[in-house]
């Protein structure tokens, strides 16, 4: 049977069967809510089959020029069972056609790559691509363990860190309003400025933390009232994932990055998730860190595209290279932004 594909305009019950699914925090309704005042449009759907709900995904629409129309992208995503993974796929395959003339149908899964999943992505007509947004090799830690067991897997300095950091005056916990989380940003753009990486308009942040609530929490080493490290967060029943971290100076010398990020596991065990997604490993120094916390590193499924159009051969050649031109222009824009910078502290 082709599950029937049926829109959902209720927060409350989309985010319901986000949990009972075990989904990404990416598939909140307030993530979405972000991405639709930053240039996409978003479409929630369930697919139901038999009267029974057997999977759900959130759709992200970006417009493209003539003749590709539309790229559809279901980010850490769609959610349904193994046995109902080709059935759905075809579904929102159909969907992202019909309703959205869509290029191509992008699914990033929260699946892992040795998992089932693979060949019934593949069963349903999809192919791997490296045009790739969510990095797949990433470090997910089992939240069902305890201190003693997750701190075995880290090194020995990585443990003494920690254990220097939670000795010390400074306090971990949750970033409270948004006054605080103008400290954040303060040095989420030095920690960008010193390691050399993009970052989005504040606004951006601002939206984030105020549509998804609770559910985006970022936990802050504070020296008094003085913020000096944070790890912010997205999290859902099942799975905290971290998006943005950073550090001062000051903190960077007391070693606070290593009790914040413990903080953050112990404080996403306590609200009931069990894994704990580092959201991505590269071969730089941020991801050097990353991976004193485990030993192992996890591959999930990738980036799969469905091409859905006549053009998707044009887009596919088309993509990388708006993307490079799209990087470009944004370590530009933060050279001259921190040249501004520089500027106003002289």
């Amino acid at each position: 049977m082709i599950p029937a594909v049926v829109p959902c305009t209720d927060r409350a019950l989309w985010d319901d069967h986000v949990d009972r699914f075990q989904g990404h925090p990416q598939q909140l309704w307030g993530w979405g809510e972000t991405k639709a005042m930053h240039g996409w449009s978003v479409d929630r759907v369930l697919l139901e089959a038999d009267g029974s709900v057997i999977g759900c995904a959130q759709l992200l629409v970006r417009r493209l020029p003539v003749p590709f129309r539309a790229l559809v992208y279901i980010p850490r995503g769609p959610m349904c069972s193994v046995e109902d993974t080709p059935a759905v796929l075809r579904s929102l395959a159909g969907h992202a056609a019909s309703r959205h003339r869509g290029v191509a149908l992008s699914i990033e899964p929260d699946w892992d790559l040795d998992s089932p999943y693979a060949a019934a992505v593949e069963g349903a007509g999809f192919r791997g691509t490296t045009n790739t947004v969510l990095i797949p090799r990433t470090l997910i830690l089992d939240l069902g363990k305890s201190d003693d067991e997750l701190m075995a897997d880290m090194s020995k300095t990585t443990r003494a860190n920690i254990r220097k950091a939670m000795r010390s005056d400074v306090e971990f916990r949750k970033v409270k309003n948004e006054s605080e989380l103008e400290q954040v940003l303060g040095i989420y753009h030095e920690t960008a400025e010193r390691a050399g990486f993009g970052i989005h308009e504040d606004q951006y942040y601002r939206d984030i933390f105020r549509n998804l609530g609770e559910g985006s929490p970022i936990i802050g080493a504070f020296d008094g009232e003085q913020l000096l490290a944070f790890v912010w967060l997205a999290r859902s029943g099942a799975t905290a994932f971290e998006l943005y971290g950073g550090v001062s100076a000051e903190g960077q010398k007391k070693r606070v990055n290593y009790g914040v990020k413990w903080a953050a596991l112990q404080a996403m065990r306590e609200d009931g998730c069990s894994r704990y997604d580092f959201n991505g490993l590269l071969n730089d120094g941020i991801s050097d860190f990353k991976k004193q916390f485990g030993k192992h590193e996890n591959m999930l499924l990738g980036t799969w595209e469905k091409p859905l159009s006549p053009f998707y051969p044009a887009y596919a050649r088309a993509m990388p290279l708006a993307r490079k031109g799209i990087q470009a222009a944004r370590r530009l824009a933060k050279t001259a932004a921190g040249r501004a910078r520089a500027l106003l502290r002289r």
